[in-house]
């Protein structure tokens, strides 16, 4: 299980969220926007740091009399005067260890007030990215428009920002298909590199929930908890996505579409378990535990 990359998922939180208004002043026009960072376990054991500097982030207000041709034209249009209705949600150098940010852990990007409206897009401006290897060999990464034009996440449906209530959005950022090895990845020496590609998805977390849990084994009829189980989420027969245990033997993923998964935990030298029919509820966690045996 060692020694490759895995389909795991990477995960960028934004939070939308348009608070209540007393008597404060505050317009009702506007809304909260709340930014964090977070991530899922990268089980690469070669790898000590995966490195990126956000020094921008803003979103799309999306114009309800605007047609599809004038949309079209618009998610190129990357001048700063160009009059796109893009707003600014934090615009500040922030360097993070992706690897750090682990099962809910967060690091906080913004908390801003904005106009109220829909928003369909977000870019995420990016520069100074480097892979550290546990030897200290450090790949710096080229970062395609990432810099320039920033990283657009497209949101189907928009993410509605209305004052009084609050709408959550996640961005899940696809480690294993974003940070892409050079050479032969069994061993330090044999890496010569990295591609920067990276791959990342939107969850409207309005409609979405978490699922968490721990995967334990008996030994002497007491429980231990097992690190780098692999728990794999299907729906309808699809692979949705993976996570890994951690040294407690705690897993969690944020950002599941309500509904119904099929979900696995798999450990080599262990028997494999798995749960059909775990349901995500929108807004709440779903609490699923495994007990894994080892293989007679």
């Amino acid at each position: 299980m060692k020694n490759r990359f895995y389909g795991i998922l990477l995960v960028i939180g934004l939070l939308f969220s348009a608070s209540c208004s007393d008597s404060d002043g505050s317009s009702q026009d506007m809304g909260t926007l709340r930014v964090q960072l977070t991530d899922a376990p990268f089980p690469f054991d070669l790898v000590a740091e995966a490195n990126v500097t956000i020094f921008k982030v803003d979103a799309r207000l999306k114009r309800d009399d605007m047609n599809a041709e004038t949309e079209e034209g618009m998610e190129d249009n990357e001048g700063e005067n160009s009059g796109s209705p893009f707003v600014v949600l934090m615009e500040e150098e922030l360097q993070v260890n992706l690897l750090e940010l682990t099962n809910g852990s967060t690091q906080n990007l913004a908390d801003i007030e904005i106009p109220q409206g829909t928003y369909d897009l977000v870019r995420v401006f990016v520069r100074g990215i480097n892979v550290v290897l546990k030897d200290d060999t450090t790949y710096d990464l080229k970062v395609p428009s990432g810099a320039q034009s920033g990283i657009k996440v497209f949101i189907k449906p928009g993410i509605v920002v209305a004052g009084g209530l609050t709408a959550d959005l996640l961005l899940d950022f696809d480690v294993s298909r974003s940070f892409i090895p050079k050479g032969n990845i069994k061993s330090a020496n044999g890496i010569t590199g990295f591609n920067f590609k990276p791959v990342i998805k939107a969850s409207n977390m309005s409609v979405a929930g978490t699922l968490g849990g721990t995967v334990t084994t008996l030994e002497e009829e007491m429980a231990v908890a097992l690190e780098g189980v692999q728990i794999s989420i299907f729906a309808a027969d699809t692979l949705n996505t993976t996570t890994f245990t951690d040294v407690d033997g705690n897993y969690g993923v944020m950002g599941l579409l309500a509904g119904s998964y099929d979900v696995s935990a798999e450990l080599e030298g262990y028997t494999m378990q798995s749960e059909e029919g775990v349901e995500i509820t929108a807004g709440n966690k779903t609490v699923q535990d495994f007990e894994l045996l080892l293989v007679e």
